[in-house]
């Protein structure tokens, strides 16, 4: 296996694994898959890989901005997926690793996601790098028409931002 940057010629493999994340109701309050250039202006540019063996994507990361506020342009949310077949192999672990590594040479001193309470592999994935637990949305958004909190999970650079 290896990571490398995701190309726009990954997007079918993506975009499936994407949508297998979505159908366990517990990955994202997306209901769908969007399209490739609306999820390619959503994210950011340098800051997107996957894991890769023999051609086949087994999962990917990426960040995508939390603000248009420039004050916030240090700061990205994490999107880790893995594949159905590909989970529990350490993977997602060293997604998470190297985007972490990846979003420092961009120059985020702060990589945050949102889990929701269920994924309970997301959560353990974040706190095995070295994400803290900063506090819990309670209510934020409905999937289906049910109310769904979310847990807000931070990583702060020992790099950037630091001065």
């Amino acid at each position: 296996m290896k990571i490398r940057s995701m190309h726009a010629s990954d997007w079918n493999q993506v975009a499936r694994i994407y949508s297998e994340g979505i159908k366990t109701g517990f990955a994202t309050f997306e209901q769908r898959v969007p399209p490739y250039k609306s999820w390619d202006e959503a994210h950011v540019d340098s800051c997107r890989i996957v894991a890769e063996d023999d051609g086949r994507v087994l999962g990917w990361a990426a960040l995508s901005p939390v603000s248009s506020r420039c004050v916030y342009g240090g700061v990205g949310e994490v999107s880790v997926y893995i594949s159905e077949n590909s989970r529990g192999k350490g993977i997602g672990k060293a997604l998470l690793k190297q985007l972490v590594t990846e979003s420092e040479e961009a120059g985020f001193w702060t990589i945050q996601s949102g889990i929701f309470p269920e994924n309970k592999h997301s959560i353990t994935l974040h706190e095995k790098v070295g994400f803290r637990f900063i506090g819990k949305r309670e209510r934020v958004g409905k999937i289906h028409g049910i109310w769904k909190d979310n847990l807000l999970f931070e990583k702060r650079s020992s790099k950037v931002g630091i001065d």
